[in-house]
């Protein structure tokens, strides 16, 4: 059976929770940490990633394994056009 995950055309709840976090910041920067000051799963930052609503910004060089991104033009858009 194929994966539907992968070929969502929309965020899921958690992910748009995630990326609606980058419209109110300087060039659309995401959050590492929840409102609870918990490390966002790696799994939902890289399928926001490889649906092509977040990218990689920058790598942190004291944190490698911390993938620091921003929001694309595409998810822009999908957070604009789920706000109340």
């Amino acid at each position: 059976m194929p994966d539907r995950k992968k070929h969502s055309k929309k965020p899921n709840p958690k992910q748009l929770k995630w990326l609606k976090r980058g419209l109110d910041q300087a060039g659309g920067k995401l959050p590492l940490f929840d409102e609870q000051g918990q490390h966002y799963d790696t799994r939902l930052i890289r399928a926001c990633i490889d649906h092509g609503w977040a990218e990689p910004w920058f790598s942190n060089a004291l944190k490698p394994d911390w993938i620091v991104c921003k929001l694309t033009k595409k998810g822009r858009d999908f957070c604009i056009s789920a706000l109340p």
